[in-house]
């Protein structure tokens, strides 16, 4: 009679697709974000002229506006045809994804649906680093390299150099924006990685806090 149960239990939940969504992210939405704002902002050589690291941060959120308009600069889709990036990878591979801490949760940037998805109903942003102005930032955005699309003596290698250059991005879009941002190397990695839930061949490079400057801090 149990085992009927458990079976009967088994199949209404992937009846109705309970399975689509990693057990630990349940309370959580998708958020969709609004559609990037690619005209105006400050131009490009005013934004490498105030492109600096802040690492003092108001606790006020980002708009849904900013908060788009920050992960598709720092790793969206610009040629829809192909897929490609605003950032370069080694061979396309890709393989580097944008995880985003917020005061709600962890959620993961899909790309390809320009979506926010739901990972852990938890705030985890003062685990992304470990200075203390971390966990006040907006937004700690985590970048994890996938390993296993990766190939060869080098990965080490183009994970870093594909991580800067999403790291950079974000850097100007900051800059163009007038928001606070610092990337930051100083992570207990092996901490942050289990309550993150990831895979043995899913390593973390860096991570970024963004947000708005605090002055009186």
């Amino acid at each position: 009679m149990k085992r009927i149960v458990l079976a009967t239990a088994v199949f209404l939940l992937f009846s109705d697709g309970l399975f689509h969504a990693p057990v630990f992210g349940q309370g959580l939405a998708a958020i969709t974000l609004p559609a990037p704002r690619m005209d105006g902002g400050a131009p490009l050589m005013k934004a490498l002229r105030d492109r600096h690291s802040t690492r003092k941060f108001s606790s006020a959120p980002l708009s849904p506006e900013q908060l788009s308009d920050l992960l598709w600069a720092a790793f969206g889709i610009n040629r829809p045809a192909s897929g490609k990036r605003t950032a370069p990878s080694a061979m396309d591979r890709q393989e580097i994804s944008v995880y985003v801490a917020l005061e709600k949760g962890l959620y993961l940037y899909d790309a390809k649906k320009h979506a926010l998805q739901p990972i852990l109903a938890e705030d985890i942003r003062a685990l992304t680093g470990t200075q203390g102005f971390v966990g006040s930032a907006a937004v700690n955005l985590i970048y994890v390299a996938d390993y296993s699309k990766m190939a060869g003596k080098d990965r080490d290698f183009y994970a870093a150099a594909d991580t800067g250059a999403i790291a950079e991005n974000v850097y100007l879009y900051c800059a163009s924006a007038r928001l606070g941002v610092v990337v930051r190397g100083s992570i207990d990695r092996e901490r942050l990685a289990r309550v993150m839930k990831l895979r043995p061949d899913q390593k973390i490079t860096l991570a970024q806090s963004v947000g708005y400057p605090d002055a009186s801090r």
